[in-house]
């Protein structure tokens, strides 16, 4: 079944390409390694592009736009949403974005909508995973958008090969860049709603903080004013886009080669902690144990650090 899929994802089937993001996301693990076993050989051909930046940005807007130039150019678009889970059901509480339903019905552009299912930094566990699947079906521009929680987007860097930071004039957002470390990560910043008022205030304030920020890769990130909803600025954002990876996919840049084995570690590392956490819970007794602690941690019978403790013992 999973050879059969694994073929069908490759071959760019859009259904497929949707039930095997459906199945890294259910984290049957055995089924999806087997897949990403197969994909993985396929990728590292698409440009993924990271969209973040503070609630009330424009964000979804501005990918809207982004995905509609490069689809017009030609290019097979991924879009992967990653939206704010339900603490009950752990599903994304957005879902499909009603926005950018006309862009879905087009073959050559596929959209998803992905729950953060409690991760800090706005990306899914399965983020990386669907940018893979997406990668290896064929799809030339992965454009990932994050929840804009503003404190944790920094993930985002992990992920994509470019980061576009969004910000708006008058929403105090410079010191909100500061404060969420956005301005270590941005390769791209966006001023968005460039029709409001402030501006210049904004872009002159950008200006000087960037000039403060020494980056290792020596970039100085470009920052392009956007009016997204009136499809404004989107051609310079994608030169801006382009300009950085052309300069970033040079062989002499060991900034960039120590980033990616970075985020190598990283993502070997948040594989790790999967699986050893999903043995422990499939051990013998382990999940009665789970159970009943928490239910006494939720009776304040027990402190949640006792109960790791008791949860370990006799493993």
């Amino acid at each position: 079944m999973v050879s059969e899929l694994t073929e069908k994802v490759l071959a760019g089937d859009p259904r497929s390409v949707a039930r095997a993001i459906t199945l890294i996301e259910s984290g049957r693990s055995s089924d999806a390694a087997a897949l990403m076993k197969g994909v993985y050989p396929r990728t590292g051909n698409a440009m993924v592009i990271g969209i973040t930046g503070a609630p009330g940005a424009g964000k979804s807007s501005l990918v809207d736009k982004l995905a509609l130039f490069y689809k017009n150019a030609g290019e097979k678009v991924g879009i992967i949403c990653i939206d704010p889970s339900s603490p009950f059901s752990g599903g994304a509480i957005l879902g499909d974005r009603i926005r950018m339903s006309e862009l879905g019905l087009d073959r050559n552009v596929f959209i998803r909508s992905m729950a953060t299912r409690g991760n800090l930094g706005g990306l899914s566990r399965a983020t990386v995973d669907a940018v893979a699947i997406l990668d290896a079906a064929g799809f030339g521009k992965i454009i990932v958008e994050t929840v804009g929680v503003g404190q944790d987007e920094v993930e985002i860097v992990k992920t994509a090969d470019v980061s576009v930071v969004v910000l708006v004039p008058g929403m105090g957002d410079d010191i909100q860049a500061i404060k969420a470390g956005i301005m270590e990560i941005g390769d791209v910043f966006v001023i968005n709603k460039a029709d409001r008022e402030g501006v210049l205030r904004t872009q002159k304030e950008l200006e000087a903080l960037l000039n403060l920020a020494h980056r290792p890769d020596m970039w100085n990130p470009p920052i392009v004013q956007t009016i997204a909803t009136e499809n404004k600025g989107i051609e310079e954002l994608s030169a801006a886009i382009e300009k950085y990876v052309g300069y970033s996919s040079r062989a002499d840049n060991e900034a960039v080669i120590e980033r990616k084995e970075s985020m190598a570690r990283w993502r070997l590392l948040e594989l790790l902690r999967e699986r050893l956490l999903g043995d422990l819970l499939r051990s013998d007794g382990v999940e009665e144990r789970f159970n009943t602690v928490a239910s006494a941690a939720a009776r304040k019978e027990i402190d949640p650090y006792s109960a790791v403790e008791e949860i370990l013992k006799g493993k």
